[in-house]
């Protein structure tokens, strides 16, 4: 259950982190795959596709704060 639950969290939080990126694709990925007999008569040739990705910025800091917490009387059961 808490595996799970984990799994599902990092899943929510890898999807709202994605979401709030700008991408891009720069250029077209290609892949020429080989023909193959009892010699190569061609080369494979790959491309992968090229993606500017802008993060969001994000600003983080700490701000100090005085929390006022009850006192607790508690008696034993007899």
């Amino acid at each position: 259950m808490l595996k799970t639950t984990f799994a599902i969290a990092f899943a929510v939080v890898g999807v709202l982190s994605l979401s709030a990126c700008d991408v891009k694709k720069t250029q077209e990925g290609n892949i020429t795959v080989p023909k193959v007999e009892v010699t190569k008569t061609k080369e494979g040739d790959i491309t992968l596709p090229k993606y500017d990705v802008k993060t969001p910025d994000v600003s983080v800091g700490t701000t100090e704060k005085t929390v006022t917490v009850p006192t607790v009387t508690v008696t034993p059961a007899k």
